[in-house]
Parts: structure tokens; sequence; C-alpha cells
């Protein structure tokens, strides 16, 4: 009898309480996921989508995306961030620099001869905003934050070897740093989101612009100008630029806890250091469409980027005052940060080939 009353009860609780607890289970989602970048770029093809077939793939087909390139849901580079915190979609992959200011402790990986390679620099980022500026992005979840490859000149009809070779030179930087260093080093810095560069090359608005190998061809910058200027690596890289994926907090709020933990897995230093070493990977193919079409490309040696480096050196001073008027130590901002760069840098060299 007690047998058959258990039977009973655990018939009945599967009758009223399974329906629910299997659609509970079963939960699926759709996730907005808007960029900038344009869809035949390397970072949408290689890096976003990568992420999103991933992410939809473990969830068993219960996190699904819709997927909006080159700002096919409107707005401007500028609001990405603000569309993610305020839900008007639900993860962006964007700059934080797009906003000057903004995100003023994230700057530091921006300053000039800061990183080494992609993956280690975008692993020392993550641990630094974790330990050093989490509530710099309080308003989103974040789910990782990256850097490209080397930073470089291209140009349309000049060659920059030395600093000198800027002088009176119109040059397109990303974000406020790199426009700052741009000027100290005798260019005239011109601010502009990436998607504008094509059209800024054509009309002359540009002379050239500061960008890593990896997004030559989404931009054509291959076809609109003729020279290339990269630094020996022994030397440094001249600059690099922070990005954000993040998401809406209230979305990843509102998802089941299983859902989050596949969220959660592809967020982080991994996926961080993953991301970057995707994008400088595009390098690649990068220099070999400049290369392909006989545009001249010229390295610069380590000694004359000591002078590069010696100019630009008033963009970490700057930096670090500033960090100091608004309340935070920037010396011991700075030092963290290299001193991030430098374990991972150890902790991750690349593969001799």
């Amino acid at each position: 009898m007690i047998q058959r009353r258990t039977l009973l009860q655990s018939s009945a609780a599967v009758a009223l309480g399974a329906p629910a607890l299997a659609g509970f289970a079963q939960q699926s989602v759709t996730l907005k996921f808007h960029t900038f970048m344009a869809p035949q770029s390397n970072v949408w093809l290689n890096m976003h989508k990568w992420w999103m077939d991933k992410v939809e793939k473990e969830s068993g087909g219960r996190i699904k995306f819709e997927a909006y390139p080159a700002m096919q849901l409107g707005g401007s580079p500028v609001q990405l961030f603000d569309q993610a915190k305020d839900g008007v979609v639900d993860i962006v992959w964007t700059l934080p620099g797009n906003t000057a200011g903004r995100f003023p402790r994230t700057e530091v990986f921006e300053l000039p001869f800061m990183m080494t390679n992609a993956e280690a620099t975008s692993k020392a980022f993550w641990e630094y905003i974790q330990t050093m500026a989490a509530d710099e992005y309080k308003d989103i979840q974040p789910i990782a934050l990256q850097v490209h490859g080397p930073g470089m000149f291209h140009t349309k009809n000049k060659q920059i070897r030395h600093p000198d070779d800027l002088r009176g030179m119109k040059l397109r930087g990303p974000t406020r740093q790199i426009t700052k260093m741009l000027g100290y080093l005798g260019a005239t810095p011109v601010g502009m989101p990436l998607p504008q560069i094509p059209d800024a090359l054509s009309k002359g608005v540009i002379d050239g612009c500061a960008i890593p190998w990896e997004v030559v061809p989404a931009v054509k910058v291959h076809e609109l100008t003729k020279f290339h200027s990269e630094f020996d690596p022994a030397g440094g890289a001249l600059y690099t630029t922070t990005f954000v994926m993040g998401m809406n907090k209230a979305k990843y709020a509102s998802l089941p806890p299983d859902l989050k933990k596949i969220i959660d897995a592809n967020s982080g230093m991994a996926t961080s250091a993953y991301l970057g070493q995707v994008q400088q990977a595009g390098d690649v193919p990068g220099r070999k469409a400049a290369a392909d079409r006989g545009n001249t490309i010229y390295t610069i040696p380590q000694a004359d980027a000591q002078e590069f480096r010696r100019k630009a050196r008033q963009v970490e001073v700057e930096w670090v005052d500033d960090m100091n008027k608004r309340g935070f130590d920037g010396r011991k901002l700075l030092d963290t940060a290299r001193s991030l760069i430098d374990k991972h840098t150890k902790a991750t060299k690349p593969a001799k080939a």
C-alpha cells in the first residue's frame, strides 16, 4: 500500500510538475548581436560568428542569435555600448574608446608601446579590469575584453620612416589616446570610427590612418593607400585598441541557470585571449593584400622606433596625471597593466615556426 501510494504521488508530481519543469529546462532564447564590423571582415567571420556558433552548439540550439553586422539595427558605432546597456540589443562588440574619457582606466592599454601580442595583452586586459577597474563595465555583463594586433601607419602619398615624416599629415586615429599620440608625433590627428575611413581617404579628408594589418582589407585601405609602415617587433608595438563584447545585464539575469552557464563558459580570460589571437592572426592576410597590390611596406627598425617612443611618451605622462586628478593612482594603474602584460606575455609566447 505504501509503495502504491508513493507511486501514485510520484505519478501526480510528474503529471502536475513535470511539464512546468520541462518547460523551464527547455526554455530557449534568441539574442540580438550588433556591431559595426563589416560582414566580410575577419572579425565578423572568424571571431563573432565563431563565438555565436559555439554558444549555439553548446546550448543545444536553445540559445540562438540574430546577427547584425555593419550597424544594421541602426545608430552609430559610438552608440553601441549604450545599446547593450539600455537593452536596445542584447550583445555588442565595440570600442570603449569610441566614447572619449568614459572608460579612463581602460585607456592604459591604448598608451603608446604598451602591448606585446594580442593574445597575451588581452589576458592582461581582462585581469586588469577584474582587479583594478571592474566598475567601468558595471552597466553590462562583460563577455570578453581584448585588443587587436600591433597598430601601424598606412598612407596615401608618403612613406613614414621617422616621426618628422608625419609633420603636416592628417591621420585618422581610433581613440582619444591614439589621436593624442599622433599629435605628439607631429601629425594632425583626426578621430573617426573605422567605417568612415574609406570615404575619408577617397575624399582627401585624411592622408592616412593608424590601424592594424588585420582590418586593412575590410575597409579597402590597401586599395586607397600606397605606403605602409610597420614596426619591428623587437622595438615594441606602436599601439593597440581595446574592445569589449558585452551583454545587457537584464537579459543575462533573465536566462535560466543552465543557459547562464553556457554564456559564462564562453566569457572571461580564455575567450578574450582567443579573440585577440584570432584578430592578430588576421594581420597575415591583411599584409599580403597590400603586398599583392605592389604597395611599399617599410619596417621601422628598433633603433628608429626609440624616437617614436620618446615623442609619444607625453601621452603616458598626461594619462597618469589625468588618473591622479580623477582620484586614482595613475602610476599604480600603469605599473599594474605593464606587469600583467609582462606576466601573460612570458606565459603565452607564440610557438616558434
